[in-house]
């Protein structure tokens, strides 16, 4: 059966980009279709600065709304990355294949160094090594796919990279994965700068969506999102950025097409209030089914325990091959 890893990182609070550029596609289709590994991927949120305190409550927020999106911990593996020692295990025999070079071409390492410095702070060694930490929890698990937005394509083509210098340096060890992009809104834009992907880690949230907004305040970040010069509404993200993403959100709230949804509407603002109509009922389930799960603590705690345990049991052959393959001795207890 196909294997497939994919993880949230906990930097912010999720968004509507992240449920349709990816969160429901694996509730809906990759938890059915194939082994799924679901990861909060807490241990990359560590390469800035960071409170460490937000840091645990957005790792629990995450994953009570992966839950709440309707992916099955009893189908699908959900866990907390930092609970499985194999990611960081297998990170640093990444580090020690992979090269300075290959690490600043990274572009996302370009872009966020210079946020970094310009804020004045300094750069931490982990934003510039973070892709093999992610290429290691993806080759740990033997995974075939890994479903991720364009924004990281690069990465998982490192993480194929140092896979095949791997394997041919010291014996076949790793399988070589693939990046599988979200068929539908795979990159859902910022309301407010329709040019930058809604990311969840924004310092200003007028133009974000999150999963867990009131609809009053939903509703109100929609009919308040930028449009374009004249009033002519067709799909066109290079030259209508703004009227586009709009197009595109609710095109994949209702499963329809962009291009013939704008055919049907006349001014800009009946496509705000049926495009914010549209995200609230979207989100009414998620929403209600988190507070459900908030409800019960125990039971999150139960699957990220259990989900841990599976993790670790899938990845502990792989990086343990890895480590008497590059030419560590095992442990006295375990040599044959």
């Amino acid at each position: 059966m196909t294997r497939i890893f994919s993880g949230v990182k906990p930097t912010g609070h999720l968004t509507l980009g992240n449920y349709l550029g990816a969160v429901r596609q694996w509730a809906e289709v990759d938890q059915f279709r194939a082994d799924s590994l679901f990861s909060i991927v807490d241990l990359h949120a560590l390469t800035v600065d960071h409170d460490p305190g937000r840091v645990r409550r957005l790792s629990r927020q995450a994953a009570t709304l992966l839950l709440a999106s309707g992916i099955d911990p009893e189908r699908a593996t959900v866990f907390v990355q930092s609970h499985v020692d194999e990611h960081a295990r297998l990170s640093y025999l990444l580090e020690c294949v992979a090269t300075d070079g290959e690490m600043r071409r990274m572009i996302q390492y370009k872009e966020k160094s210079v946020l970094e410095r310009a804020r004045g702070g300094s750069v931490r060694l982990s934003l510039l090594t973070y892709p093999v930490l992610m290429a290691a929890d993806i080759l740990a698990y033997d995974a075939d796919e890994v479903p991720v937005g364009e924004d990281q394509t690069q990465h998982v083509e490192l993480t194929r990279d140092l896979a095949v210098r791997f394997n041919q340096r010291y014996g076949q060890t790793f399988v070589v994965p693939r990046a599988t992009p979200p068929k539908v809104a795979a990159r859902v834009m910022d309301l407010q700068d329709p040019t930058s992907k809604m990311g969840k880690s924004h310092e200003a949230g007028a133009g974000i969506v999150y999963l867990l907004d009131e609809p009053d305040v939903v509703r109100k970040k929609i009919m308040r999102a930028v449009t374009d010069s004249g009033t002519e509404i067709v799909f066109d993200p290079e030259s209508k950025p703004g009227i586009s993403n709009l197009l595109e959100i609710l095109a994949s709230c209702q499963g329809g097409n962009p291009e013939t949804l704008s055919g049907v509407y006349e001014s800009y603002g009946a496509l705000k209030k049926d495009t914010a109509d549209a995200v609230v009922e979207l989100l009414r389930p998620v929403q209600q089914r988190h507070k459900e799960l908030v409800a019960d603590p125990g039971y999150l705690e139960e699957v990220l325990r259990r989900g841990a345990e599976r993790a670790r049991g899938m990845a502990k052959p792989t990086v343990d091959g890895a480590y008497r393959a590059i030419g560590l001795l095992p442990p006295v207890n375990e040599a044959r």
